[in-house]
């Protein structure tokens, strides 16, 4: 294969897949680590992508980024599913329940439709939605709508679970830098998050591995405020070794 074939098939994959390994592409590839490091290095410089450890990201992921719900719905749909089922499995019937937003754990509340005495406190309007005609009790915060990810934000979501208790929290990101913490694009998400893990009892991070490496513009917690953290098995070994080291329990799928 061409050197430059070889690119062009290493970002239809990078594209697809929302981030590429450099084991994965040498192994698919048959090549050597050393030259796809050369291929992303050379693709960076003609800023077709942006250079991670361990891969790559696209060019467009910055800490600004964005997406709406319905464009992180084509991504990793695989993997969320196995994230939410692995996540359901933590869940006791009579519990209290928080669901971030987002389409990870828009899968969970999915999942979750199969239980009968479940509390679900979310500020997600569409996994309120989706929950509507289940036997599960749900409790909305109220807030401001954000139209990008159907959540609520504000003074009045914060408010709201500041008044509440739950046993479980089920927390999405945008970003999972291991030394900087969860990230998210959104200042006042970031703010809502915070006042779900003040009042969850245990933290369950739940993010597929493209996640990780990447920071978003506003920080939600440290590592050290996530108990358990639910991903597949593409993350990044260093990152592995870190979270296990910081007393993370791991579940990989």
């Amino acid at each position: 294969m061409l050197n430059e074939e070889r690119r062009r098939h290493i970002l239809e994959i990078l594209n697809h897949d929302g981030r590429v390994l450099v084991t994965d592409l040498a192994r698919q590839f048959r090549t050597s680590q050393v030259t796809i490091r050369k291929d992303l290095d050379i693709l960076e410089a003609e800023g077709r992508l942006h250079r991670s450890h361990g891969g790559a990201l696209p060019s467009r992921a910055s800490a600004l980024d964005d997406p709406t719900l319905r464009e992180k719905e084509k991504l990793h749909r695989k993997e969320k599913l196995k994230i939410a089922a692995a996540a359901a499995s933590m869940v006791q019937e009579g519990q209290v329940v928080i669901l971030d937003s987002g389409t990870t754990t828009t899968a969970i509340a999915r999942t979750l439709r199969t239980f009968q005495n479940l509390t679900i406190i979310t500020n997600a309007v569409n996994i309120a939605a989706e929950l509507s005609g289940s036997s599960l009790d749900v409790i909305l915060t109220g807030g401001t709508l954000r139209k990008n990810s159907f959540s609520l934000v504000g003074p009045i979501a914060e408010e709201t679970l500041r008044r509440l208790n739950a046993d479980i929290l089920f927390l999405g990101v945008d970003g999972f830098d291991v030394q900087q913490g969860l990230t998210t694009p959104n200042l006042l998400e970031a703010k809502v998050n915070r006042a779900m893990m003040d009042v969850a009892r245990v933290v369950v991070a739940v993010c597929d591995s493209s996640k990780f490496g990447r920071r978003s513009l506003s920080s939600i917690a440290p590592t050290s405020g996530v108990h358990r953290l639910v991903t597949d098995r593409g993350i990044p070994k260093p990152d592995l070794a870190a979270l296990r080291k910081a007393g993370v329990q791991l579940t990989l799928v």
